[in-house]
């Protein structure tokens, strides 16, 4: 009597087999792509949302990062499917937050060159030594700063700013409220309507070649919880648009936003270049440098009125600061 084989079961059963971690770990990948799949969807939706959505979007790069490692994964524990949904959404992300790290064309243009800085100088705390080294070093033709305080506006002086920038307009502040800034050319007042949480100084600045350009000291207020950021996404959206006809504009600050959050690229949609973008700086952290933690995320700004040519864009570490200072020079190419 002969015997009957066992009979084989299907490859496919075999491979299913063989799979490492079977169907829990099937699941944790699917919930990780599940993520990237909101992530993207937030993002090309332009959705900042409640205050966690808000924290998830300044995170953008990172997801993409965490989307490719997903693939990765995926692909080496054979769950085809997954690592296939996962590259395209990966690929969205990262089709979003590439180009920031590529010079951008841009036409040279002829006229006064400037170079503005923003300085953000932690509600005093910034050397103010260190901060007017940076200015002369770097030739700085006009500093944005933020939380200025009366004390810190004393000692930027004492340590020679009014020698470098002797043209002044200062509303310091107690905490992070003073705002402020200086210029070796002459500056004009401009009234910022309607008033913001921190006051924003703005003026006018007198260039050479009969040039001028109008520079205002950004600091929006961040999104610590849902009421704050209701009140981030307003401030954002007031930010002046630039003008036909008019001085060209210069946003320079702490904007407590990134790129990926929706009311900071409708500046840029409005006429703004965002200068770190344009010069393929677009990832370079700002905040935090206290030590803390490492920099994590580029929230401080330079956004130039499109019609001025970006020449290039630096970020320098203050001692004493939490915000790395930014540097942008560029080209005013137009008359009033």
């Amino acid at each position: 009597m002969r015997t009957r084989a066992p009979r084989r079961a299907p490859a496919y059963l075999d491979e299913g087999r063989r799979r490492v971690g079977g169907a829990p770990l099937t699941f944790l990948l699917c919930l990780l792509t599940a993520a990237v799949i909101a992530m993207v969807a937030l993002r090309l939706l332009g959705i900042d949302g409640d205050h966690v959505m808000v924290v998830l979007l300044a995170g953008t790069p990172f997801a993409a990062g965490g989307g490719a490692l997903l693939v990765v994964f995926s692909m080496l524990f054979r769950r085809w499917a997954v690592a296939a949904v996962a590259l395209a959404f990966t690929a969205c992300l990262v089709a979003a937050i590439a180009p920031r790290s590529f010079t951008a064309p841009r036409s040279l243009g002829a006229g006064p060159t400037v170079r503005v800085l923003s300085v953000d100088l932690a509600q005093g705390r910034a050397n103010a030594a260190s901060v007017v080294a940076l200015i002369r070093d770097q030739h700085v033709d006009v500093v944005a700063f933020q939380e200025l305080t009366p004390s810190s506006a004393t000692a930027l002086n004492a340590a020679g700013l009014s020698a470098e920038l002797p043209s002044q307009l200062f509303a310091p502040g107690d905490g992070p409220t003073g705002s402020g800034l200086a210029s070796r050319y002459p500056l004009q007042s401009v009234t910022i309507d309607p008033p913001t949480t921190f006051p924003q100084v703005s003026a006018r600045v007198s260039l050479p070649q009969q040039r001028t350009v109008q520079i205002e000291s950004v600091h929006v207020r961040p999104p610590t919880d849902d009421n704050t950021t209701d009140t981030w996404k307003r401030e954002l959206d007031a930010l002046p648009d630039p003008v036909d006809g008019t001085p060209p504009m210069v946003l320079a600050g702490d904007f407590n936003a990134t790129v990926d959050h929706a009311g900071l690229r409708s500046a840029l949609v409005s006429g703004y270049t965002d200068a770190a973008s344009q010069v393929g700086q677009g990832l370079q952290p700002t905040w935090p440098t206290d030590g803390s933690l490492p920099p994590l995320l580029p929230i401080d700004h330079v956004l130039v009125d499109k019609r001025c040519p970006v020449d290039s864009f630096a970020t320098f570490a203050v001692p004493g600061g939490d915000h790395k200072a930014v540097l942008t020079q560029f080209v005013v190419t137009i008359n009033r």
